[in-house]
Parts: structure tokens; C-alpha cells; sequence
């Protein structure tokens, strides 16, 4: 299926729609406000190993990173959160940032691996934003990338995207032209001080 989705009039009947199909365990293609993502319900097991399957990886070794609502949400899949890495996501959130943060027990039994630590976002996109919600809990992700324009490397025209993987996935929501640059990645789990890994959409002063 293929949705149009105006990011500034969220027709709540498509998100629903969307909603239904990561509930039975389907991938679901979507904007953020860095490049478009391929996601499901972190919850469903089987849509976790064909999200991995999607990216040509097992799923214990492979790296999503989970969308959240809030940091209520975001504090739930992790471990204590200090308060200097608190102030920086009070600070960045929502917004294109990936924190990685040490998780907590909930997530290796998730992806079937010794994972110690996370990807997590809270986007600014009211699409994105609309589907956590509406999902009741967090969407595990993965950016989109484009194999054949190695030199823009994200998709940014959605009937592009719907052209390649209409057979691969189970919606694709168009919210508009993508962007080129992904998230800014800052780790917050190695080091006692964050550490930024990729300056990306993100602008952050450490």
C-alpha cells in the first residue's frame, strides 16, 4: 500500500491503516526528519527477524535503532540515565539525533543477543510521531539506503521508493521529498563524556 500523508494535516484513518499493519507484523517504509526509514513493531518477533532480513543481516548482529514518542518511552529500554546524558536529551529531543545509551534487559531479549547498548530517536516528524503513538510503543528502524546512488546513498523520492520495494514491504508512506543527511549519532554508553560518532542532520556543540 501505498499512502500520501500531508505532514502539516495528519490524516489519522492512513496512520491507523499503518498501524494495523505493523501490528500483524509488517515492515512499513516512512519519513523522518533526517532520511526515510524502514520500520516495525519492536514487540513482534517475527517482524524483527524480517526487518533483519530486510538488511541482509541476522538479527543478533544486526543494528536498528528504536523511534519513541517521549523520553518516558525512551527511558524504559535502557538503564539509568545520568543526569548530564538527561540534559542532552531534554536538549536534542525530539529531533535527527540517534543516542546510543547502555540498555537495559528488555533489549537483548528483543533482538536474541548480548547487546549492551541502543540506538534510540524521538523524531520530529508528525508522521513518524503520529505512528509511535498511535503504535502504543517504540518502531525498531533502520535508515533507507539507496545501493544504486552511491553518491546521495538515502532515497528521497517516495515513488522511487515505492517503485523498488512495493513487493518487499507492506506500506510505504510518502510525506514529501526525503532528505539527504541522516541523524546525528552521539554516544552516550563508552564514555563518561558523550561522544559524537556522525555529524549528520543534527547541529550539537559537546
Amino acid at each position: 500500500m501505498f499512502f500520501e500523508i500531508n505532514p502539516f494535516n495528519i490524516d489519522q484513518r492512513l496512520i491507523s491503516e499503518a498501524v494495523k499493519a505493523l501490528r500483524s507484523g509488517g515492515l512499513v517504509i516512512f519519513p523522518t526528519d533526517s532520511v526515510y526509514a524502514i520500520g516495525c513493531d519492536l514487540n513482534h518477533k517475527k517482524a524483527l527477524h524480517q526487518l533483519a532480513k530486510f538488511k541482509k543481516e541476522k538479527l543478533s548482529k544486526v543494528h536498528f535503532s528504536i523511534l519513541c514518542k517521549d523520553i518516558t518511552e525512551l527511558a524504559s529500554h535502557t538503564k539509568h540515565l545520568n543526569k548530564p546524558t538527561f540534559k542532552l536529551l531534554k536538549q536534542c529531543l525530539p529531533g535527527p539525533y540517534t543516542f546510543i545509551l547502555s540498555a537495559n534487559t528488555r533489549i537483548p531479549k528483543l533482538f536474541d543477543s548480548k547487546k549492551k547498548e541502543i540506538g534510540v530517536r524521538i523524531t520530529d516528524n508528525p508522521i513518524t510521531q503520529a505512528l509511535v503513538e498511535a503504535l502504543g510503543n517504540p518502531i525498531a528502524s533502520a535508515s533507507l539506503h539507496d545501493e544504486n546512488e552511491p553518491l546521495l546513498e538515502y532515497y528521497t523520492d517516495p515513488y522511487q521508493i515505492f517503485e523498488t520495494y512495493e513487493n518487499e514491504v507492506n506500506v510505504i508512506i510518502d510525506g514529501g521529498l526525503g532528505k539527504i543527511e541522516p541523524s546525528t549519532i552521539i554516544d552516550c554508553f563508552k564514555d563518561e563524556e558523550a561522544t559524537v560518532l556522525r555529524y549528520g542532520a543534527g547541529k550539537i556543540e559537546l
